[in-house]
């Protein structure tokens, strides 16, 4: 393990190797340890410049890497897309020649055009870590996922997990989905029939209803946020209809319970629609946990991905 070369970028989980994505997550359980130290930071990035550009609002990925890049001891800048050229219709290109002439070792981009950190991480020597892009990928989400899976679950091969939602949408299903299944995890799909997408991923479980989730036993529930803002159209009749449906109510919360099942959230979490106030209190949620791993998985991603002028 110690002898994997690091890559310049992280922009999927498709094009990692089982060796890869284990070194990342083994390499992520010490910088956790970290965080119980008085001393929180570590030099590993001294010297090194981090630019977080993000084209859409994120609040928890960009905190989190902005926290995982400090405590790397890197210097950090957060590019506010919002009063840039970028809103006067400079070009992405022109962006990056911009970003280039600042020097910066790592970029960190969220965009809501599909492939877009690929063209960026082609023009510049930065590494460039996909923070999100359109219904494609989120790297590094999966991999939080996978390591607080793996935490609650060490002999993770064969176990399940039921991700429930808007898959059609869904960066974080379409890679947590695929990460899940390379570590050997089978998944299932719950959700509403205009939100499953058709042959995306053969591996996945379709299910119908809870009672199909409860009859298969998922050892984890993984909600997604219903995403409107991405939907052009209507996909189902309405919120109060989809909570009846699809939704983490109290019945269904008293069910996970009796069996010991976990319970996932990428986050932000919409109360009254993929969940009730209850089930935000259940002793067997994750989500802190998720949080917390997040930090740890992005300082491990920041220290083993080297950019082009870093690399022998």
């Amino acid at each position: 393990m110690s002898d994997l070369q690091p890559r310049k970028d992280l922009l999927d989980i498709e094009s990692l190797s089982l060796e890869e994505i284990e070194y990342v997550l083994n390499n992520a359980v010490p910088f956790k340890q970290l965080f119980q130290r008085s001393v929180k930071k570590v030099p590993t990035l001294r010297g090194k410049t981090v630019l977080n550009l993000f084209y859409e609002p994120s609040t928890r990925t960009s905190s989190s890497f902005e926290v995982a890049a400090s405590r790397l001891s890197a210097d950090v800048t957060n590019f506010a897309v919002g009063s840039s050229s970028v809103v006067k219709g400079e070009s992405l290109l022109d962006t990056i020649e911009t970003l280039q002439a600042m020097r910066s070792d790592y970029i960190v981009i969220r965009h809501k055009g599909a492939g877009v950190p690929g063209i960026v991480a082609k023009h510049t020597n930065a590494s460039v870590l996909n923070a999100g892009d359109g219904y494609h990928a989120h790297p590094t989400q999966a991999l939080l996922d996978a390591m607080t899976f793996r935490e609650v679950c060490p002999d993770y091969a064969g176990k399940k997990v039921v991700i429930v939602g808007d898959i059609l949408h869904s960066r974080v299903a379409r890679s947590t989905s695929t990460l899940f299944h390379k570590l050997g995890i089978e998944v299932g799909v719950l959700g509403p029939g205009s939100l499953i997408p058709e042959g995306r991923h053969d591996f996945m479980q379709r299910l119908a209803s809870w009672d199909d989730v409860f009859d298969w036993g998922p050892d984890a529930v993984y909600l997604l946020r219903v995403q409107l803002e991405r939907q052009e159209g209507q996909f189902f009749p309405g919120i109060a209809e989809y909570h009846k449906m699809y939704g983490l109510n109290s019945g269904r919360l008293s069910q996970m319970r009796e069996r010991g099942t976990w319970l996932m959230h990428p986050g932000p979490v919409n109360r009254g629609v993929e969940v009730t106030d209850e089930a935000m209190g259940y002793e067997k949620s994750l989500i802190s946990t998720q949080v917390e791993n997040g930090i740890a998985v992005r300082m491990a991603v920041l220290h083993w991905l080297k950019p082009e002028t870093q690399q022998d």
